[in-house]
């Protein structure tokens, strides 16, 4: 009887409900995610769409390409095949996976002991080294063009060929030297001081302890220079211009481009092979790229 007079309790509050400064935390961490990604998506349209329009157009038709239409009408897969059998496109291809393989290891080979003795090693002139190899990173190759070619043209007869361009990559670079140097500061001495305790030289050490841990930097330097050498323009057009058996594809490209001006659906899939190897190796050596990038100057 008590229980029935009783007036009615209102019902507890639930352990579980989120308090309102709870709910207020949640509702900002939710539109500042929205926020930030709204930003990334938008930063990466801006460089993704330009590559979907020169895909999209190299499938296209002749009479389509250019005009108001963003979906080829018909996908010409064939046009990849007519650049192909271009005379000279797949000489240009050879020539350039020539240039920048070769390059590339030459540099890399060259670039490692130069770094690690910048590094690890205490000489006198140290500081005048680096300042060097920082000097010449600060020299634009327009400067001394001149009498380097003059000295492969002239005194060494290599002019219309890539070696001018090779070679001197056998000998170091600068940027890629100051830049592993930077990442090879990060490496503890003590792990060079415990491999020669253990009897190994400077030569065994750098083999089986630095360039084990230095391969992000590796990495790194070898996609610069990769890069670089696919890419290159100037460097052919002076030294190889002369002579289309030595065209790289940057070059070789220039002049597809006047002979097929009209063509722009040829263009463009000339221009998508060109990027394609590019994009595919930063595809999967990006983690390691990023790695030695990031890590690069933590010392100084």
């Amino acid at each position: 009887m008590t229980q029935l007079l009783d007036p009615p309790r209102p019902p507890a509050a639930s352990p579980e409900a989120p308090s309102p400064a709870l709910r207020t935390a949640r509702r900002k961490a939710v539109l500042h995610w929205i926020a930030v990604h709204s930003l990334g998506v938008a930063a990466a349209l801006f460089f993704v769409l330009p590559f979907v329009f020169v895909v999209l157009t190299s499938l296209m038709s002749d009479q389509q390409a250019l005009t108001r239409d963003l979906i080829p009408r018909t996908w010409e897969w064939d046009n990849y095949r007519r650049v192909f059998d271009t005379p000279g496109f797949l000489t240009w291809w050879r020539n350039t996976l020539l240039y920048a393989g070769v390059g590339t290891v030459l540099t890399v080979v060259s670039s490692v002991p130069v770094a690690y003795a910048l590094a690890k090693f205490r000489f006198r002139g140290r500081r005048l080294s680096l300042m060097l190899v920082i000097s010449m990173m600060m020299l634009p190759p327009q400067v001394v063009i001149i009498p380097m070619y003059l000295f492969w043209a002239k005194q060494l007869d290599l002019s219309g060929t890539l070696w001018p361009l090779i070679i001197p990559m056998a000998f170091g670079d600068a940027f890629s030297i100051f830049l592993l140097r930077q990442f090879l500061l990060t490496i503890p001495d003590e792990y060079l001081d415990a491999a020669k305790v253990d009897g190994c030289g400077e030569f065994r050490t750098l083999i089986r302890v630095v360039l084990p841990m230095a391969k992000p930097g590796i990495a790194a330097i070898a996609l610069f220079q990769f890069f670089a050498a696919w890419n290159d323009y100037f460097g052919p057009q002076i030294y190889a211009s002369e002579n289309p058996g030595a065209w790289t594809l940057s070059y070789g490209l220039e002049s597809f481009k006047g002979a097929h001006h009209t063509d722009w659906n040829l263009t463009m899939a000339a221009t998508v092979l060109v990027m394609a190897p590019v994009i595919a190796v930063f595809f999967f050596a990006q983690k390691a790229f990023v790695e030695g990038v990031t890590l690069t100057g933590v010392k100084g």
